[in-house]
């Protein structure tokens, strides 16, 4: 077993941590135990390097690809990227990773005694991501956020050391539905990167064309079908919410943040009209305060 020497982050990884303040919720809020924010963060730096790659948003300068081996004319290609750091994830198991985010996570993975599958299921998403630009269906979407946001939280519930069949089952509604709701708060700025997460056939019943997406405000049929599917995340974020009632104390807290941040944000959209073109809507310190309190209510009740 590897040892849990501290791993210093160099500039790259640094910008890539530092995106953690840009998120919805906070990624390991300071009411948790030292450890338990060490190794969210780890998985953090994870998940957020993985799609960097798959987004070619890494730190300029190229230092990445050198951590990965990658040579500077392969560089730009994303899917070569993404091959060389399912290798060194790798290592991870079963070695020494060269990567610093990867170095970093290598005592949490060892501690916690976390298996490779989630971790290869975030790279495999932004495989996918590089090859399928469109969906034809929700149930097209579900599969794809079961390799993309489902792993999360499954990482949450082994580092916590609480997984169980059922709360796994829960986690996998919410975090799809947290998916979800990034994807109708990006509308705009994934059309620009070539992709729409909103399902064809949706569309279609909506009478939305891609045309209409491109347009600086949403017009009525536009507003129509993302509050259609704020309502399936909204669904999803109740299926989900006995998971909050079936913990205690700071993990509690924790869940409940994620799971109100995610209804703060349909609140958001919601307050927005539904027209999520000109940018993405933000959620309110006052909506994710509310939806805390409404959340650990229910919880309580259902839990």
């Amino acid at each position: 077993m590897t040892g849990t020497r501290q791993v210093r982050p160099d500039a790259s990884s640094r910008t890539t941590l530092d995106k953690a303040a840009d998120e919805n919720f906070p990624v390991a809020p300071f009411f948790l135990p030292r450890a338990w924010r060490d190794d969210l963060m780890a998985v953090y730096g994870y998940a957020r390097l993985v799609d960097d790659i798959g987004d070619g948003d890494l730190a300029p300068g190229g230092a990445d690809a050198r951590h990965l081996g990658v040579t500077p004319e392969w560089a730009d290609d994303r899917l070569a990227m993404l091959d060389a750091f399912e290798s060194d994830l790798l290592r991870v198991f079963d070695g020494a990773p060269r990567h610093p985010l990867l170095r970093a996570l290598q005592p949490t993975v060892h501690r916690r005694d976390l298996g490779p599958e989630p971790f290869l299921g975030l790279i495999a998403a932004n495989r996918q991501d590089q090859l399928v630009r469109r969906y034809e269906t929700y149930d097209d979407l579900l599969a794809y956020c079961e390799l993309s946001a489902n792993p999360v939280g499954r990482l949450v519930l082994g580092i916590t050391g609480t997984a169980t069949p059922e709360r796994v089952r829960r986690s996998d509604a919410v975090c799809t539905a947290l998916q979800i709701v990034e994807h109708l708060q990006d509308v705009a700025e994934d059309l620009g990167r070539d992709r729409i997460y909103l399902p064809a056939e949706d569309m279609k019943r909506f009478h939305v064309t891609e045309d209409d997406l491109a347009r600086p405000t949403a017009n009525a049929s536009v507003r129509a079908l993302i509050a259609f599917e704020a309502d399936r995340a909204r669904a999803l974020l109740r299926d989900g919410t006995p998971l909050v009632g079936s913990v205690r104390g700071r993990l509690r807290l924790l869940l409940t943040g994620f799971t109100a941040g995610g209804l703060a944000a349909l609140d958001a959209i919601a307050a927005a009209g539904f027209d999520v073109l000109p940018g993405p809507p933000k959620p309110t310190k006052p909506s994710l305060m509310r939806q805390a309190g409404t959340v650990l209510l229910r919880a309580r009740r259902e839990g």
